[in-house]
């Protein structure tokens, strides 16, 4: 008897996920597969079910009822402390206390930790792809700067180098632009944009609740509202007036120009 082949472009699947916490079905039934050099966009609004979805994809919890694979692994079946650091995660609530400069936030992206390792001693290969990272994000004349000195997108753009230094296939970022005023936004999703193109064998999840924060190499887009998928697949068949008029139970016109989409209350004409 034959077997179909296994497919190796897979990054994720999740299958009929259910979360429940404290009685309260959080993810339901939620279908989703991502493919290799993808660019997914999990949007709906404050409390659907977002960040919850995405700490399932990143290994940091566990589904109440169905299957979630990534990167080939089965949560359930796999050690998740050797699954995570071959995901990139970019929280932008990032808890680091001490003034570190970026290139040494950057390194900790090799350790997985917060804070650098005692004794631990990069070597020149793995400062020169810091180095590279720093520059890919327009971060080099910052290389530096500490920590508490960083505007809050300077900061974002670090935490997404120190995803990358572990050369992950995939990378997740909740709510990147969150507190960035319209200059630091736009310097962000440029170089997201940039990184995209400069890694084509990389997939990104990214959340969000505002449309304008969405890249212009978004790919593919899902919809969650109250724990359920309203819609997914390419993104401009998902992100459109009535889909995510739905979604966010109120009338809103979508448009897009130059690659970009907008939201503006009404249905569009």
């Amino acid at each position: 008897m034959s077997h179909a082949p296994i497919r190796t472009d897979i990054v994720l699947t999740a299958d009929k996920i259910d979360l429940v916490r404290e009685r309260r079905l959080l993810l339901d039934q939620v279908c989703l597969t991502v493919l290799t050099g993808e660019h997914w966009a999990l949007l709906g609004p404050n409390g659907a079910g977002k960040s919850t979805l995405l700490g399932i994809l990143g290994a940091y919890t566990h589904p109440t009822r169905g299957t979630a694979e990534i990167l080939g692994h089965r949560l359930g079946r796999v050690d998740v402390h050797a699954l995570r650091p071959l995901i990139g995660q970019v929280n932008p609530r990032h808890p680091l206390e001490s003034a570190r400069t970026v290139r040494e936030i950057v390194l900790t992206g090799l350790t997985g930790t917060i804070e650098l390792v005692p004794r631990w001693t990069p070597g020149e290969d793995e400062l020169r792809r810091a180095a590279e990272l720093i520059e890919l994000m327009g971060l080099a004349p910052r290389a530096d700067s500490r920590w508490p000195h960083l505007s809050q997108g300077e900061r974002g753009r670090a935490l997404i180098a120190r995803a990358l230094m572990a050369d992950p296939r995939l990378l997740l970022l909740d709510e990147p632009a969150t507190g960035l005023d319209v200059a630091a936004r736009e310097r962000l999703l440029a170089a997201l944009d940039e990184l995209r193109e400069n890694r084509p064998g990389l997939t990104t999840v990214l959340v969000t609740h505002h449309l304008e924060e969405l890249p212009t190499s978004t790919s593919h887009a899902l919809l969650l509202r109250e724990g359920r998928v309203l819609a997914a697949g390419p993104a401009d068949e998902v992100v459109t007036t009535e889909l995510v008029s739905a979604c966010f139970d109120h009338p809103i016109a979508i448009s897009r120009a130059h690659g970009r989409w907008a939201a503006t209350a009404g249905h569009a004409r």
